[in-house]
């Protein structure tokens, strides 16, 4: 799934303003650099998350064309949860 950058920021914001008015973190640093600390970590983690999902539809496509009757949706999924537990990657 793609997401755009304006989203990300509204997640982060969201969320670090959210656990600081529940008290869950206390800040050390101004508001603006935590949000901008966890758009990073997100944008990072859903461009690897494309990446993996690219690199699925790839061989899941070549799959298919050797093995005509294979459900390609299904396949894919299967390609990206190997391919994440191979990396270490949470999906």
């Amino acid at each position: 799934m793609r997401i755009k950058e304006s989203e990300i920021d509204q997640l982060a914001r969201h969320l670090v303003e959210g656990l600081i008015d529940r008290g869950v973190i206390k800040p050390k640093a101004d508001t603006d650099a935590l949000v901008a600390c966890v758009v990073e970590m997100m944008s990072a983690h859903f461009e690897q998350d494309a990446r993996l999902e690219d690199e699925a539809d790839r061989l899941a496509n070549q799959e298919a064309r050797r093995n005509p009757g294979v459900d390609v949706a299904r396949l894919r999924n299967l390609i990206k949860q190997r391919l994440a537990e191979e990396k270490d990657f949470p999906i």
